[in-house]
């Protein structure tokens, strides 16, 4: 053990929660070694959630400058793709460089160290040459990377997974998305509404098929509208490239074919070559398994998305917020996800919080089921059907266990949603409050009144 630097408290991996518990822990006094083989800030600042965000709002701002069309005037649309390309580097500090973040984090009193971790048996972690002993424990926080399925001619073309969407410095003339999730729609609707042809293969029925079915047929209605090529029931058999683009063989016949190949099938936690089996823990898991404390084990825990309870910025933050309580020893509750609240940034989005009516059902639940459509708003913005409220009751307890706002807005109505589920309020009190008018999240109050 003396060949051991002894400190504190070793972060293996800095995406967004390990580098806020590094960062808290550190500021509280603790010695900290946070470690990371690339990028401070993970995922989301360089290739998820902020540069896809950026992406969908510029492809929003085309959408609705062709909506003046019948509304206000006539407009005329020129896509171009060089100053979202402009914007995205900028954010990302043009070389995809974390300079700033790594100042950040040893600016709040975190030791940072660049490689790769292998933990070496309880409180042991070796980076490099470097050997460390953590008095308190270790944080896991690896993320996860993009999953990528053997289907057969797949490996070694060039493929794109969201980090070459995101890096792409042009439009190509033609795409096909792999997977009918969040990721693989909203990266398909902006490339449409830029001029791409775009195709979406996804092999279950129907897209989005972890959320309500109304949602699926929102979603599918939303991109066919936008020129989309919707494929569902529809396997991946065999992918070939001839070096100008992709063919994609279905099973059961039939394919399609793009000049480029997005891969959104999903993504898998970083477990491998850490050296869990040296603290009990399975490598080859889904995730890693931890209770309410995000306790893996003894002194050590796990945050953001390798504990499997969604691939999500805000969960990860979350969790941080437990694992430094826990390590300084300060009270506060335990992780609670019954209102977990997700967003798929499509145009309509599509927010959503709790069990969806499946879920509840399957749990045993007596189910009450609300919906409605956001009525004068929806119609103000011509949306169609496609902007509603969805509410899933416990009719025993009288309180809702899930639900899904939809249209122009969806993530936003649903911070009323997540606050009823979480805070438990009662359905006669959601009655009788007064909702404004004309707005979208009158939605829940119209919704209440349908709950059967």
């Amino acid at each position: 053990m003396s060949d051991f630097e002894q400190v504190d408290v070793v972060v293996v991996g800095l995406g967004v929660g390990g580098e806020e518990v590094a960062g808290k822990l550190a500021g509280a006094g603790l010695s900290v070694v946070a470690v990371e083989q690339n990028l401070v800030g993970g995922e989301c600042p360089y290739w998820g959630c902020v540069p896809s965000k950026m992406m969908i709002r510029a492809a929003g701002a085309l959408a609705e400058a062709r909506r003046v069309n019948g509304l206000a005037g006539r407009a005329q649309v020129q896509p171009d793709w060089t100053p979202v390309g402009r914007r995205i580097r900028d954010e990302a500090t043009d070389t995809w460089n974390d300079k700033v973040a790594v100042e950040r984090l040893t600016g709040k009193g975190a030791r940072f160290v660049r490689g790769s971790a292998i933990i070496a048996g309880p409180g042991r972690v070796r980076v490099g040459q470097q050997d460390f002993q953590a008095r308190r424990g270790i944080v896991l926080a690896t993320g996860t990377s993009a999953a990528i399925p053997p289907i057969d001619g797949l490996a070694g073309t060039p493929y794109w997974t969201n980090r070459e969407a995101i890096e792409a410095e042009a439009v190509p003339e033609s795409l096909v998305v792999l997977g009918g999730g969040a990721i693989g729609l909203e990266l398909a609707q902006v490339y449409a509404r830029f001029g791409a042809r775009v195709t979406v293969v996804e092999a279950v029925d129907r897209l989005l098929s972890a959320e309500e079915p109304e949602s699926s047929r929102a979603v599918e209605r939303a991109l066919r509208a936008d020129g989309i090529d919707v494929r569902t029931g529809a396997s991946a058999e065999r992918v070939e490239h001839d070096g100008g683009g992709f063919t994609v063989r279905l099973a059961g016949g039939g394919s399609v074919a793009g000049e480029r190949l997005l891969v959104a099938t999903g993504r898998r936690p970083r477990l491998a070559d850490l050296g869990l089996e040296t603290v009990g823990l399975d490598p080859a898991a889904r995730a890693v398994a931890v209770d309410e404390r995000l306790r893996a084990g003894d002194r050590i825990w796990a945050v953001g998305d390798v504990t499997g309870q969604g691939a999500f910025t805000h969960v990860a933050m979350y969790q941080a917020g437990i694992v430094v309580r826990d390590i300084l020893g300060q009270e506060g509750p335990g992780a609670d996800y019954r209102a977990l609240p997700r967003v798929t940034f499509t145009d309509p989005e599509i927010g959503a919080v709790g069990l969806s009516e499946r879920q509840a059902r399957d749990q045993g639940i007596r189910v009450q089921v609300g919906y409605a459509e956001t009525g004068a708003r929806g119609w103000i913005h011509q949306a169609g059907d496609d902007v509603f409220v969805k509410l899933v009751a416990d009719a025993d307890r009288g309180v809702l266990v899930g639900a899904t706002s939809a249209g122009p807005a969806g993530g936003e109505v649903l911070g009323a949603l997540v606050v009823a589920v979480h805070g438990e309020v009662p359905l006669e009190k959601l009655r009788h409050m007064i909702y404004a008018y004309p707005t979208f999240h009158r939605g829940i109050e119209d919704a209440l009144r349908t709950l059967k």
